[in-house]
């Protein structure tokens, strides 16, 4: 559990809401209650919760489009509660985007076990998700996401489009050796050789922004005769 965590909690029957709350600030949790659709959408919009839990049967809005609305704006863990046992509702439910189904009357331990466990595989997915982004070496960190690459003394390097794009190309290709007519190729996106000095250039500029000693580079290094590969920075 996080500080940060905040649960939404959308109930218009106050007594099971403020139940649902006590035992989630028992286990340490913050959590927020609305008693219609409509302020439900109202709290998500202002608050940004970690988890949403919704009944079905709501004022003004019901928890279905609630949800629909929700999942059209973030991924976050929805958990839909509805004293409906159609199977036909938690299919719905489960269609348009919700993470889990209880049906009514359920215990509030088991409540938050499953708002536990929501929790834990969204984090999971969340660090896996980022780290899919994200290219490390030693000394070099390269976020394909945030176009950010971050040296070993924790410095930001600044790069141009093009020169980010040829550093995330040879290290999402670690060891593998490219012409400099295939780099044009795959980071210029023509198809004809043109004018080759552009990788020269390009990477004499890349060395002076992320090597240590540019003279002696770590990590693009020249294959002669052939063209250039990413290294890792291992010495």
């Amino acid at each position: 559990m996080m500080e940060e965590d905040l649960i939404l909690i959308v109930e218009d029957e106050r007594e099971i809401a403020e139940l649902v709350q006590d035992y989630l600030e028992a286990e340490g949790y913050r959590s927020i209650l609305a008693f219609d659709g409509l302020e439900g959408l109202d709290h998500f919009i202002e608050h940004r919760p970690t988890v949403a839990v919704l009944d079905v049967m709501l004022p003004k809005m019901d928890g279905i489009e609630l949800c629909r609305r929700i999942r059209g704006e973030s991924n976050i863990p929805i958990i839909i509660m509805s004293a409906k046992k159609s199977e036909t509702d938690k299919i719905i439910g489960l269609w348009i985007g919700a993470d889990d189904y209880v049906t009514k009357p359920f215990s509030p331990g088991e409540l938050v076990a499953r708002i536990k466990a929501q929790l834990r595989r969204f984090k999971h997915l969340s660090v896996q998700k980022e780290e899919e982004h994200t290219i490390k070496f030693p000394g070099l960190e390269i976020n394909l996401k945030e176009y950010t690459v971050v040296r070993a003394e924790g410095r930001q390097v600044e790069l141009s489009a093009k020169e980010f794009k040829l550093l995330a190309f040879l290290a999402a290709n670690r060891g593998q050796v490219f012409s400099k007519e295939q780099l044009l190729e795959n980071v210029w996106g023509y198809q004809h050789i043109g004018d080759t000095n552009t990788i020269t250039v390009y990477v004499r500029k890349l060395r002076e922004k992320i090597e240590p000693n540019p003279s002696e580079p770590r990590f693009i290094k020249t294959v002669w005769g052939i063209g250039y590969k990413f290294d890792g920075g291992i010495q």
